[in-house]
């Protein structure tokens, strides 16, 4: 019985959160490098929280109903059209939900009979999550694999009479580098389809790196031919989670977002997100967190950063065995490993106490490592470098992982569907992953290299298998 027969006093419940967390990485300090972000300044996040709260119970529902919510959303996707070259935009819950009301929108105003979308394989997944939500399909196209960026005439070459949108990324994730927008949207804008960037990394972070002194090129609602952008404040805005905005640079594409029904006799029903009833909680912390920090207070943050990752990509070029990819333009860094085992590497790096993002291997490009380098990076960059060059090490004298044999070949020609959990969870213990509640954090370097020795389409079986047995009862 999951539901406790009497209530329980707020001691009990806070000690059982404690316990409940013993296994979770650490969401301050800098040591978990993908995931949360950290400004480092305790009392932004402790503004974040109190407006948050303040707003919890507020239901984004009904604007009409609850004001605050018009006036606070139009401050905070107006501070991000200031930023990206204005727009009318929509408050979201995060890039997903960006995404998709920018993919409904394009698909809603092209009205194609089979509508697809052109994007670069480094493109995020909530690009291929939109489309199969909304009916689309993807055309994925290469990326130089020299630069990790998208060429232009490649994206041109895939652009047909069912196009709706197609993508660009400032930064892709994988490698942190900004595609040609401009070239991009160029080709879009001649093709008569809309163009979306895929800023959700980017768009608040960008504009304080080139105001620092990076060269960032032009990539937001400036830019002739994008049409829309999605920008995540939950990223480099440093708000709580569930914070992104859409900004569409034409109000008619803005209300093609929307969903609205009158087909019933109830009460009236018109979205701006994919939600329905949300807590205005997200919108209060976010911008809570704009107010607290200033544009004062994102420049340094840009500063800090810029320089973090500077010192990072010069760390890791000089650790023999280890390098970069291509020449990250934000602050996300990835590197792969020459003699070096990087899922082993992570698996090092994780026993001494920091995580770093396994990455596998597609579409030409290796299975590496990577960071993303906040506001709090800075001051213990070297430390970083030091667990990174120490891992580097042990990891060169442990050697590549060892996968049992012939379990790739097992899993690959297994029928996932059709085995029932118990099985699975057999399968998964024998390459070292205990699926027992409470088992903790095991070493993922043999799983990592199983997964990337598969296709895509086995290993998101492997994954929604893993997933369901996760979520168990």
């Amino acid at each position: 019985m999951n539901l406790p027969p009497a209530g329980r006093p707020v001691t009990d419940l806070l000690a059982e959160v404690a316990r409940l967390k013993a296994h979770d990485l650490p969401v301050r300090g800098g040591q978990v490098t993908a995931y949360v972000y950290d400004t480092g300044r305790a009392e932004v996040n402790d503004a974040a929280t109190r407006v948050y709260l303040e707003m919890l119970e507020v239901n984004c529902l009904d604007p009409t109903a609850f004001p605050s919510i018009v006036e606070m959303e139009r401050q905070v996707v107006g501070a991000v059209a200031d930023l990206l070259g204005g727009g009318h935009g929509i408050f979201t819950s995060g890039g997903t939900e960006s995404i998709m009301l920018a993919v409904k929108a394009a698909r809603d105003a092209a009205r194609r009979p089979r509508p697809n979308l052109v994007l670069p394989v480094t493109a995020h997944p909530a690009f291929h999550k939109a489309a199969h939500y909304l009916g689309v399909e993807v055309v994925a196209v290469p990326v130089d694999l020299e630069t990790y960026k998208v060429r232009a005439r490649d994206v041109e070459a895939a652009v047909d009479e069912d196009t709706i949108l197609v993508v660009a990324s400032a930064p892709s994730y994988p490698q942190g580098v900004i595609d040609p927008v401009a070239e991009v949207a160029a080709v879009a804008a001649a093709a008569g389809v809309a163009c979306h960037v895929d800023a959700c990394v980017g768009g608040w972070l960008l504009p304080w790196l080139r105001e620092a002194g990076a060269a960032v090129p032009p990539f937001d609602l400036s830019v002739p031919g994008v049409t829309s952008i999605s920008c995540d404040l939950h990223k480099f805005g440093y708000a709580p989670k569930g914070a992104s905005v859409v900004l569409f640079a034409d109000p008619a594409m803005r209300r093609r977002a929307y969903f609205a029904s009158a087909a019933w006799p109830g009460y009236t029903v018109i979205n701006a997100t994919v939600q329905s009833s949300r807590s205005a909680g997200p919108l209060g912390g976010a911008w809570a967190t704009l107010q607290a920090l200033g544009r004062q207070g994102y420049l340094e943050l840009g500063r800090a950063t810029l320089a973090a990752t500077a010192r990072l990509r010069a760390g890791i070029a000089a650790i023999p065995g280890l390098r970069v990819l291509g020449e990250p333009e934000s602050s996300l860094v990835a590197f792969a490993g020459d003699g070096i085992d990087v899922f082993v590497l992570a698996d090092e790096a994780r026993a001494r106490g920091w995580f770093l993002q396994p990455q596998l291997s597609y579409a030409g490009i290796p299975p590496n490592l990577h960071v993303t380098v906040t506001g709090v990076t800075l001051a213990g960059v070297e430390a970083m470098l030091k667990v990174i060059a120490e891992s580097a090490e042990a990891a060169r004298e442990r050697g590549p992982a060892v996968v049992p044999g012939g379990i790739v070949e097992l899993v690959a020609e297994t029928d996932l569907e059709a085995i029932d959990d118990a099985t699975f969870a057999e399968l998964s213990a024998s390459i070292g992953v205990d699926l027992r509640p409470g088992a903790g954090q095991p070493e993922m370097a043999v799983v990592n290299t199983v997964l990337d020795a598969l296709p895509a389409a086995a290993r998101e079986t492997v994954l929604v298998r893993f997933l369901s047995i996760l979520y168990g009862t």
